[in-house]
């Protein structure tokens, strides 16, 4: 393993060649060339030069992730390009010396500006592009009534009010009242499109974002546009469901609310959510996520943008497995004998009951679910015995997007603090013979079902000490002798480092139910207990010692870490 951060290592990129041009006839230099969706370089787009000056152009179907269709005409720009001499073959210049600029809306035709789809017309050197003047504003203004002719006026039951891009682009380019007075073209609405999303088609604006990313990302061609005129809608192909692993996806592209999640449909106004940054803990590619709460219970999950990750998006499985956060099976008080205890109590009897193992006679299994530093804990604690570590191996399927075959999300850092070894498991018979010749009398279980790992109940019946932490009962928990409750991911603050070696923070959204506390929080006291040493006691301070001590950490602070986390070589 490497002692330092690979991020650190790369060679700086060879400088990009750029171009300068006028912004609201402010001179700014862009890059001639921009990675497009794919990461390829391709000609900087108008769209993409105004962002560069700090000025935010309505789009709705551009999106950077997805390859440009050009057809909402949201993001029409008046521009100029430097007019050329004939004769010299250079740029003709006013009396003043400045270059002369042919201004896109022609003087001879007052009220009807042309402009260009910024998402897709590339700049060129002097190009001069006007984002703010009077026919921009115009343009915008009659692309909006244009979108609206049809557009129901149900914002006040829609899910994607709060978040609405037609509401927003409404109030600020918009007209402040109608002037149609024709029918509205009524479409289909709650037409059932899979079996997590729900689509209205009259909400819909035709940008076609989920049909380029169902098409171009997922390799799933299954929706299209049917029919003609005012009466297009969105449909899945004849004889099939939208059913892929990232069709919520859609949801979270869909700019207007005409695609919407059965899971979160009608279930919660969306200003009234707390969100924080997390990190998914479904598998090893560690997506980052956003937890949407209100009251202490979650509401939603959503993709947060990270290029080294997972980009904007995320699996519908890890998306819709929350719920077990809050189920009312969770274990919520400790147990000694089957019976409710403390904390201080139960700590205080294992403690005093370690210290007096002999070396070799404890074993410990951990989870690569846990933390690093959960998981740093547990190693300093088998350090005191000369314990035998392992962590469950959870294997499943994995797919060419974000889906990894290691289904717990940290292995990586199981492997990093030396709870783990080359692979997950390959110790699990040694801690099984041990049992069973006596040489182990005491087991310290963090977050891991045994029983279903191969260990039978009347095996670690002859143990001495059974000392078993999780979140849910378990057929394990059922015959500790001391049973701890733990928290969830989102009820507690901590890294996870993915199958890459991106060491990613996760925070706390939501306060664990009971007396459940945080592992490493007990892990923390019980380390003290048992080997005298006593480690920081802040999340912060904890990360900060073991990045000092684990070579592949070296360097890395809890501050460096920032929101996307740092790349580090396993």
């Amino acid at each position: 393993m490497s002692a330092t951060v690979t991020a650190e290592n790369k060679p700086a990129p060879p400088p990009v060649e750029r171009i300068k041009v006028k912004v609201d006839g402010r001179e700014i230099e862009v890059p001639k060339t921009t990675p497009d969706w794919q990461g390829k370089p391709q000609a900087t787009t108008m769209l993409q030069a105004c962002a560069h000056a700090g000025v935010d152009v309505p789009h709705y179907c551009y999106h950077h992730k997805l390859p440009v269709a050009g057809n909402c005409r949201m993001c029409l720009v008046e521009f100029g390009t430097p007019v050329m001499d004939p004769a010299t073959k250079k740029p003709a210049l006013n009396e003043d010396g400045s270059p002369k600029i042919a201004r896109s809306v022609l003087p001879y035709e007052p009220g009807t500006p042309r402009g260009a789809i910024a998402c897709a017309t590339p700049i060129s050197p002097g190009m001069e592009l006007y984002p703010g003047s009077p026919a921009t504003a115009q343009m915008r203004e009659a692309v909006l009534e244009s979108l609206l002719i049809n557009h129901p006026l149900d914002c006040t039951i829609c899910d994607q009010a709060g978040e609405c891009k037609l509401q927003e682009y409404s109030v600020e380019h918009g007209q402040a009242a109608s002037r149609f007075v024709e029918t509205k073209v009524h479409k289909p609405k709650a037409v059932d499109l899979g079996p997590r999303i729900v689509l209205d088609d009259e909400r819909c604006i035709l940008c076609t974002r989920c049909i380029r990313f169902t098409k171009d990302i997922v390799n799933d061609d299954a929706l299209g546009i049917i029919n003609r005129g005012s009466y297009n809608t969105i449909a899945a192909a004849p004889g099939r469901q939208f059913d892929n692993n990232y069709t919520l996806n859609t949801v979270d592209l869909c700019p207007v609310g005409a695609l919407t999640s059965k899971d979160f449909r009608f279930k919660m106004r969306v200003w009234f959510l707390k969100e924080t940054k997390s990190v998914c803990p479904g598998c090893a590619t560690g997506c980052n996520i956003i937890i949407g709460s209100r009251e202490n219970v979650i509401q939603r999950l959503e993709p947060r943008e990270n290029d080294a990750v997972n980009g904007p998006w995320m699996c519908d499985s890890g998306r819709l497995d929350y719920k077990w956060v809050g189920a009312s099976n969770r274990l919520k008080e400790v147990l000694v004998g089957g019976k409710p205890s403390t904390w201080q109590t139960a700590l205080s009897e294992i403690g005093s009951r370690l210290v007096t193992a002999a070396p070799g006679s404890v074993a410990i299994v951990g989870s690569a679910r846990l933390s690093t530093e959960e998981l740093f804990l547990l190693k300093q604690l088998a350090r005191k015995f000369d314990a035998i570590t392992d962590v469950v191996e959870h294997l499943g399927e994995a797919d060419r997007l974000l889906v990894h075959a290691e289904k717990a999300p940290n292995y990586s850092g199981a492997r990093i603090t030396g709870l783990a070894y080359t692979e997950a498991g390959i110790n699990l018979p040694r801690i099984r013979a041990g049992i069973e010749t006596g040489s182990i009398k005491s087991l310290v279980v963090v977050g891991e079902d045994l029983v279903a790992a191969g260990f039978s109940s009347d095996l670690l019946g002859r143990l001495s000490l059974l000392v078993v932490s999780d979140i849910v009962p378990t057929p394990t928990t059922s015959i500790a002798h001391y049973v701890l409750p733990g928290c969830a991911y989102a009820e507690k603050r901590g890294t996870f480092i993915n199958a890459k070696g991106r060491v990613q923070k996760f925070m706390k959204a939501v306060e664990p139910p009971g007396t459940a506390r945080p592992e490493w929080e007990f892990l923390h006291e019980l380390v003290h207990q048992v080997t005298g040493g006593n480690g920081y006691s802040t999340i912060e301070g904890l990360f900060n010692l073991l990045a000092r001590e684990l070579a592949p950490l070296a360097g890395l602070e809890w501050s460096r870490l920032g929101d996307t986390g740092v790349t580090v070589t396993l």
